[in-house]
């Protein structure tokens, strides 16, 4: 198929004047041949009527007429002329030939005077006369016609130029904004119209693409910052496990075998660091992709929450743990929700401190089953209370790396309860400290 021309300024404008002009003078033919017909066939009516009556008169007058001219001048007139036929032969009136005539009647005398016996008088109807009023009325329909044509065509061009302004406005604003200036918008005054509705959806069309340009290029931005992050992250560990290994290669036999033990010690804990990093970078992709799958049972919150306060116990020898509540079970990922539960807890006990105190609530209603984690740490800013979710955050930068987590364990938290239909949030405290809320969907067994 070969690719269609380009339409050129002002093209549809003119196939809607010249379509609409070709209807029109269809329309317009169409009435001056319906008009013709309807006259042709009211003069034929008219004019056997008007044969009738003549007809009538001329056997009235023969009945007076004391000789054949005296009737033949009383009945013939312009527009019907009449021939009169004696019964000698004798031929007295106008002689037509058969062209000039279009209709004629035959009508035999009768009568009480000598010369009506056998005669008899044709009557014509003159077809000269009627052809000029017919042409005349044709000749005239046809310049009202073409003056109608003339008058349409102009008012056809203003008008649909004005009702198809908005293909204008739209046209150059569509031109504007590929030239790069974004933000203008047809805006119409009235949207219960065809082009008022394309006007619109125009608008809406504009306001999702340059909405996804901009979260394409946050989306861009922040996965940039997020690798930045990512990879100054890591190189701490990866740092660490490089000097701990060239100090252990280095290392002579007088060595003592504690010092040894120390220095494996520490290069094993950095690359459970690194691995940790690793590993809720994979979770963050997962979630973002769509790609993380859930292995769901019933899971019993209150026995995971118990799990992961004696592992916070062992890691935060400082820390208070308190476990209160039970719910029913749940159907989600244990492995996950403990994930959730682990990292919650870490950045609670991280916040508060040694001697500090974290306690676990569980609660539950007909719907829903919630974990509360509460510390008795610094708290969070009501401005860094959704800020804190983000990756790479950390609200105390001063505290050290190592101590202080890569950031990324709240979001992946958050996203794993999101990914289980639930929700984690930051509450609002009154006193001092943070409380963490995990809510999940309970569906009771029917």
């Amino acid at each position: 198929m070969s690719p269609r021309a380009p339409l050129g300024p002002g093209s549809l404008r003119s196939r809607v004047t010249v379509i609409a002009l070709i209807v029109l003078t269809l329309a317009l033919a169409a009435v001056v041949l319906i008009t013709a017909t309807l006259f042709r066939a009211a003069s034929h009516q008219a004019v056997n009527s008007l044969l009738s009556d003549r007809a009538a008169t001329a056997r009235q007058i023969a009945r007076t007429a004391a000789t054949p001219e005296e009737f033949l001048r009383r009945i013939d007139v312009r527009s019907v002329r009449a021939r009169l036929e004696l019964a000698d032969g004798t031929v007295l009136g106008t002689h037509l030939e058969p062209s000039d005539t279009e209709v004629k009647r035959v009508v035999r005398l009768v009568g009480g005077r000598p010369w009506t016996r056998g005669a008899r008088v044709t009557f014509y109807v003159d077809n000269k006369l009627l052809e000029g009023v017919r042409s005349r009325l044709l000749w005239e329909m046809s310049l009202t016609a073409l003056g109608a044509l003339s008058l349409t065509a102009l008012l056809l061009w203003i008008g649909v130029r004005y009702a198809l302004s908005p293909l204008d406005a739209m046209t150059s604003l569509a031109r504007s904004i590929a030239h790069g200036h974004r933000g203008g918008r047809l805006s119409p005054r009235r949207s219960d119209t065809e082009l008022g509705r394309t006007a619109v959806a125009f608008d809406d069309m504009l306001d999702s693409l340059e909405g996804a340009e901009a979260r394409e290029r946050a989306a861009q931005q922040s996965m940039r910052r997020f690798v930045a992050d990512a990879a100054h992250e890591l190189r701490t560990p990866i740092t660490g496990v490089q000097a701990i290994a060239e100090t252990v290669l280095h290392a002579d036999d007088n060595t003592p075998a504690e010092d040894r033990q120390q220095l494996l010690l520490l290069l094993v804990q950095e690359t459970k660091r690194a691995s940790r990093i690793v590993d809720d970078m994979l979770d963050i992709a997962r979630l973002d992709t769509g790609g993380l799958t859930l292995q769901l049972s019933p899971t019993d919150v209150a026995v995971l929450a118990t799990e992961q306060a004696r592992r916070g116990e062992l890691l935060h020898p400082g820390v208070q743990l308190s476990v209160r509540g039970a719910a029913p079970a749940v159907l989600a990922d244990p492995e996950r929700i403990s994930q959730i539960l682990a990292n919650v807890l870490d950045n609670a006990c991280r916040a508060a401190a040694s001697s500090g105190t974290v306690r676990i609530e569980i609660e539950h209603t007909e719907t829903t089953v919630s974990v509360t984690i509460t510390d008795s740490g610094p708290g969070v800013a009501p401005a860094d209370r959704e800020r804190i979710f983000d990756r790479m955050v950390r609200l105390d930068e001063s505290r050290d790396r190592r101590a202080g987590g890569a950031g990324l364990g709240l979001t992946v938290a958050r996203g794993l309860a999101r990914a289980h239909g639930g929700e984690l949030s930051l509450l609002d405290t009154t006193g001092p400290g943070a409380a963490f809320r995990l809510d999940l969907p309970y569906r009771p067994p029917s």
